[in-house]
């Protein structure tokens, strides 16, 4: 008696059995379905050999009996002829047999497999036993691990049925099949570089990932638990997190002068016409026209890309901004962006001030790079009404010089990007933005000390006097 108490206690029947219907109840076969649908490991609608196998492994700790598996075939096949197919088990032959497991008292077995895979006793997901929370800290932020995207290309794999590099909205549909909703809206498109079907890609995927991680990273948590990250993940005693908290330690910023962030967040702000939008879009190798084809409820606040800065691969975040006025609240992922990019019109008299009075607010005397652009330089350059104009203003407040760009087709703006995260990865160690400067002494910036001055003209004169040697080597050699 104490047995059967027990068991109605922790295997209950009630949520699993309509017993009206004689049938799985419905929170019962979704909760299956995402099972068998995480369990297809190659997505081909059915589970192998191979695939029950690790299920079996995972749900039970153990091996399949030789033979058992034939016996279940068996079973499922009388019961449900189109459960197997070919030598495979098809999901409905996965529901045919938990429902005999069920009708034969075998409750336990239902229950195992649905709490292995983080469902509670009402049948409800719960993601935190699947993927543990992160604590965020002051400074830090949450990014993917390697573990996270390892995981992730795996799944973006199972799902690109055609083998095409890239997920089409049907594959992209099915990847999230087991989420209870779709996660990412029709504006992820104009987030990321798509291929010419407009379709994203590899790396536009990834690319997705870091955006999400960074800016809702617990909803990002809840997704992988509902991808199965820890069924797929590797299978070790310490199974690595997908996502970790990065913060950069002021030993290590004195030292190496270099961020240890592999996402860098770039705040974009100014007047609400200076093209704010459009310069983000020309992040990803559009422009003006290209902008105007996309619903105004399909523009994204933020994009992101990779760019190769000294050799490493970093991904940038640029989050779009609108402000009318310099007394506008800024939030704290806000402020506390990696770079700051102010933009303004060129062409608009009144546009600078507005990029002037935020800077003064909130940038000036922090640490925080700064990098000033004037948009939309195809139109001409007015004086702007400002007390100082952007040029001086820059120099005062001891900042980059402005840095002028076009929107209209034809026209890059790789360079800036390049600027922008170089200043997010070296924020200590402005020798590293040399690339801004053709022609500008450092000094008269304001961005090196007599000191690192010497020390750069000492290491240029040392390279340029072993290029002379080489030459002259080359040139006695050829003539004896």
């Amino acid at each position: 008696m104490f047995y059967f108490a027990q068991k109605a206690v922790l295997h209950p029947s009630l949520p699993l059995w309509n017993y009206q219907d004689k049938d799985l109840t419905e929170p019962c076969k979704k909760a299956l379905t995402m099972i068998f649908k995480i369990c297809d490991i190659d997505n081909d609608g059915v589970m192998s050999d191979e695939e029950l196998g690790r299920f079996q492994r995972k749900c039970f700790n153990m091996d399949l009996e030789l033979g058992t598996l034939d016996s279940l075939k068996t079973v499922v096949m009388k019961n449900c002829p189109e459960g197997i197919l070919g030598s495979g088990l098809t999901l409905k032959g996965f529901l045919t047999l938990n429902s005999l497991f069920i009708q034969r008292g075998r409750h336990e077995t239902t229950w195992t497999i649905l709490r292995k895979f983080g469902y509670n006793d009402n049948i409800e997901l719960e993601p935190d036993a699947l993927v543990p929370p992160i604590s965020s800290q002051s400074g830090s932020v949450i990014e993917l691990t390697h573990a996270g995207t390892d995981f992730l290309l795996q799944v973006f794999m199972k799902h690109d049925k055609d083998g095409d590099g890239a997920l089409s909205p049907q594959e992209l549909v099915s990847l999230f099949s087991t989420c209870p909703s779709m996660p990412w809206g029709p504006e992820i498109y104009h987030q990321v570089v798509t291929n010419s079907y407009g379709w994203i890609g590899r790396p536009g995927y990834i690319a997705l990932w870091h955006l999400k991680a960074l800016l809702n990273p617990e909803k990002c948590r809840q997704t992988l638990a509902y991808l199965g990250y820890d069924y797929l993940s590797p299978a070790v005693a310490s199974k690595p997190s997908p996502l970790a908290l990065t913060k950069d330690k002021p030993g290590d910023m004195a030292k190496q002068h270099q961020s240890s962030k592999s996402v860098y967040s770039c705040l974009v702000i100014g007047p609400r016409d200076a093209g704010k939008t459009t310069f983000c879009q020309t992040f990803l190798g559009r422009d003006r026209d290209s902008l105007e084809s996309i619903p105004e409820s399909d523009i994204p606040n933020a994009v992101i890309n990779s760019v190769t800065v000294y050799g490493q691969l970093k991904h940038l975040v640029l989050i779009d901004k609108d402000l009318t006025s310099h007394q506008d609240e800024l939030n704290s992922l806000e402020t506390n962006c990696d770079v700051v990019c102010l933009v303004y019109d060129v062409s608009n008299p009144r546009s600078f001030e507005l990029c002037a009075r935020l800077y003064l607010r909130y940038f000036s005397g922090t640490e925080q790079p700064v990098l000033l652009v004037g948009n939309k330089s195809e139109f001409g350059h007015v004086k702007q009404d400002y007390i100082m104009q952007p040029e001086v203003f820059c120099s005062k407040h001891k900042l980059p010089p402005p840095q002028f760009v076009s929107c209209i087709r034809g026209q890059s703006n790789k360079e800036i990007f390049i600027k922008l995260v170089t200043m997010a990865a070296f924020p200590k160690f402005p020798a590293a933005w040399m690339i801004f400067y053709r022609g500008r002494h450092l000094t008269q910036l304001s961005l090196l000390t007599n000191d690192e001055a010497g020390l750069i003209r000492l290491g240029v004169g040392v390279a340029a006097l072993a290029l002379g040697g080489a030459f002259a080597f080359k040139y006695f050699q050829g003539n004896r």
